[in-house]
């Protein structure tokens, strides 16, 4: 239920599209999307990808018919499966299959363009199988348009959580803006609290700050970075009033920070790649740890829709 404005609602001409393989981790993550779309008043795209590569040496050959067939009427048998787990999950939602061939990353770069959101399981099969924390979610986070949301492999025989809050990193950049609206947006619509984690030294520069004079006050680098922190969230605080947030400043490497607040959260949330010029650590370096390890669902953020 929507608990503040519509906001997620905005583009509900927009579907929410999910990478389906066939694997249980790409239902969990159709379960998953499918609340969303639901949430967000938006129709649910579910989108196999058939990696049919043609044989190039010694010349350009294409996979026999039968293959071809058989790897299709997979791919349709996957799509079902997975709209069925769509409909029992929320029931009335607008569920469309579509059954493509083509590089899976290729694919699902070209679904962003028209879509509010792309949901990817962890682990999978088939398209999927070389990992799509390495390939698929990287390749969207570097090059999609819009907000890429993965599940964990360490949620694909769980589904994830419904409790817990929204975790986001804020590095001061342009792209943090962009996972503090997604982050503020999907805390309003879900009505649960919001924990915005800021680093402000990176211990692998610590070894910098040795060669400076012992008069640094840490309390006052402290207490800026705390200020700073403060300032960004203001505005995101006035445009959603009714979202609880807690506001956490730490001298740590962002990846560990967030991870230790990613633990019993519902979602976190960074941007692509922003870098903050006093952490020196670019949010992408984040994201891919995120990515690997996080036990929750990870949202990358994108500043626009191209």
């Amino acid at each position: 239920m929507i608990t503040d404005d519509a906001h997620l609602s905005a583009h509900c001409d927009h579907p929410v599209v999910v990478g389906v393989d066939g694997s249980e981790s790409a239902l969990h993550a159709v379960r998953w999307a499918a609340r969303e779309a639901a949430n967000r008043s938006a129709p649910l795209r579910l989108v196999h990808v058939c990696g049919l590569a043609t044989v190039r040496r010694p010349r350009r050959v294409a996979p026999p018919r039968d293959f071809h067939d058989a790897v299709m009427a997979q791919g349709r048998h996957w799509l079902t499966e997975a709209s069925s787990v769509a409909r029992r999950t929320a029931p009335g939602l607008s569920v469309i299959t579509d059954l493509r061939a083509g590089a899976p990353a290729e694919v699902m770069v070209s679904e962003s363009r028209t879509a509010q959101l792309v949901v990817l399981g962890s682990r999978g099969l088939g398209g999927f199988r070389a990992m799509v924390v390495g390939s698929v979610a990287v390749a969207l986070s570097a090059h999609g348009h819009c907000p890429v949301v993965v599940m964990h492999s360490s949620t694909r025989d769980n589904v994830p959580r419904d409790g817990g809050s929204v975790v986001v990193g804020v590095d001061g950049s342009e792209l943090s803006d962009a996972a503090l609206a997604f982050a503020f947006e999907w805390a309003a619509a879900h009505g649960v609290p919001l924990v915005a984690v800021h680093t402000w030294l990176d211990v692998h520069l610590a070894g910098a700050w040795t060669t400076l004079p012992g008069t640094v006050d840490w309390e006052q680098v402290q207490a800026g970075e705390e200020k700073r922190l403060a300032e960004r969230l203001s505005p995101w605080r006035d445009k959603f009033p009714r979202v609880e947030v807690q506001a956490v400043v730490r001298r740590d490497r962002p990846d560990r920070a967030l991870l230790e607040h990613a633990t019993g959260a519902r979602l976190i949330v960074v941007g692509s790649h922003g870098r903050d010029a006093f952490a020196g650590m670019g949010i992408s370096s984040v994201s891919q740890t995120l990515l690997h390890h996080a036990e929750c669902p990870v949202a990358v953020a994108r500043t626009d829709r191209r």
